[in-house]
């Protein structure tokens, strides 16, 4: 079955986007397939701003990117951006480290401002990475994502619909 990883760039430990990236890598999974989770946060954060690709942990998690077949790429805009910590790890993949692959971007924010922020800011470096497809990503309002006491996550059921529907057409594109 083919190989998901879902990469996470939240530099919250209690992030409601990497809640959203393991959601949707468990909604995967049932469905066959298999699912790894990247959470750059955890990477070691001096091998990580240092480029220390000799760094085990980093050679594991570039290692993991290379065998996927798709990748979601989630993360949190903060100034009209996506996050530092994955502009870090993104830089890290070869010139064409996404070659072959079908992308799905989602991020997260807490204002409509920022909902360009994946066609202007995060899909250019997807593509340049050799992304065989990048769908069209979801933007989600944070006040739409609501942590439960479980350590869960609720979403917006409107929101939750957008979400199924992508998955349907990224797990499309991966299936042979």
């Amino acid at each position: 079955m083919p190989l998901v990883v879902t990469l996470t760039g939240s530099p919250s430990p209690s992030s409601r986007t990497l809640a959203l990236a393991q959601q949707a890598g468990r909604r995967l999974a049932a469905d066959g397939f298999d699912v790894e989770t990247i959470d750059v946060r955890a990477l070691p954060a001096q091998d990580l701003l240092h480029a220390r690709l000799d760094a085990p942990a980093l050679q594991t998690a570039l290692a993991t990117v290379e065998r996927a077949d798709g990748v979601i790429v989630a993360t949190p805009v903060y100034k009209a951006a996506y996050t530092g910590i994955l502009k870090a790890f993104l830089d890290l993949l070869p010139q064409l480290g996404l070659t072959g692959k079908t992308v799905l971007p989602l991020a997260t924010g807490g204002t409509v401002a920022h909902v360009l922020a994946i066609d202007y800011g995060l899909r250019p470096v997807l593509q340049s990475l050799g992304a065989r497809h990048v769908l069209q990503g979801l933007f989600i309002l944070d006040k739409q994502l609501t942590r439960t006491d479980a350590g869960g996550l609720d979403i917006d059921a409107d929101v939750r619909a957008r979400l199924d529907a992508l998955l349907l057409e990224f797990a499309r594109a991966l299936r042979p």
